[in-house]
């Protein structure tokens, strides 16, 4: 078990609908990573963008990001997680995905799709509420407009790290800054968020705001805006522990059963 697990957030313009660009493009950050990196966040379909095409641009799981995800987990010797659109049985899915250095994959599918861009109507929702072991750290994935809602991420499995990927526009990041805080509060877990900059094929702007927060709600990390690279958090088991114990506020939750 690792008392302490150094991530590092990477903020990226993605460029539309191009996978190779953009793995070209993210691979010269990883290259600027410390070597104690144990994991590396990406945003939301970091590969293309939030598209609404997934007939011309979905991959497998045996496709080429996911063969090239396992190359660089393996070379840098660290996880590296995002989401990325995937065709699995003929459907497609917003999968989150985390990929270790021994080529194991973990994987989150969306279970709130946005229903403002019509995401309900072309991807398929997911049901199961997923934790990830790294290093004896349980991590708990989310996408972007599952941030809204705060049961679904509820640390009833005392989790340690609450990770959300995303593409949020530039006119509703003041919810983005607010909720991320707030989930980390509320979870008395460190809170990562990481989202893209640039503009989109549809004209939909984006300026970053990615961020990090302990189990206080306290910012550890943040960027400038529309700033592009990564920025590297060292988190530490025993803030954990300290705040847990001594105020006790997850053991004063209500109990409730949800329906999926």
């Amino acid at each position: 078990m690792k008392e302490t697990l150094n991530v590092a957030l990477i903020q990226a313009d993605l460029v539309w609908e191009k996978a190779e660009v953009n793995r070209q493009n993210l691979r010269t950050v990883f290259n600027a990573l410390p070597k104690k990196t144990d994991l590396i966040v990406l945003p939301e379909m970091f590969p293309t963008g939030f598209s609404m095409h997934p007939e011309k641009i979905a991959e497998t799981m045996n496709g080429e990001t996911i063969k090239w995800l396992k190359e660089q987990a393996d070379h840098f010797q660290t996880a590296i997680c995002g989401s990325m659109i995937i065709k699995d049985h003929g459907k497609f899915y917003n999968r989150f995905l985390m990929v270790f250095e021994d080529g194991a994959i973990s994987t989150y599918n969306k279970r709130h799709t946005f229903t403002l861009s019509g995401e309900d109507k072309i991807y398929e929702r997911g049901y199961e509420k997923v934790i990830v072991d790294l290093k004896g750290w349980k991590i708990c994935p989310m996408v972007c407009y599952d941030l809204r809602f705060p049961v679904w991420s509820r640390n009833v499995e005392d989790y340690d790290l609450l990770i959300y990927v995303a593409n949020w526009p530039v006119e509703r990041i003041d919810a983005w800054d607010a909720l991320l805080k707030a989930r980390a509060i509320e979870n008395m877990s460190y809170c990562v968020g990481v989202n893209r900059i640039g503009e989109d094929g549809n004209g939909y702007k984006f300026n970053g705001h990615s961020a990090a927060f302990n189990g206080l709600g306290n910012r550890l990390a943040e960027f400038e805006e529309d700033e592009a690279g990564y920025k590297q958090v060292e988190m530490n088991r025993d803030h954990l522990t300290e705040i847990r114990e001594s105020l006790m506020f997850l053991q004063d939750r209500d109990e409730f059963n949800l329906e999926v």
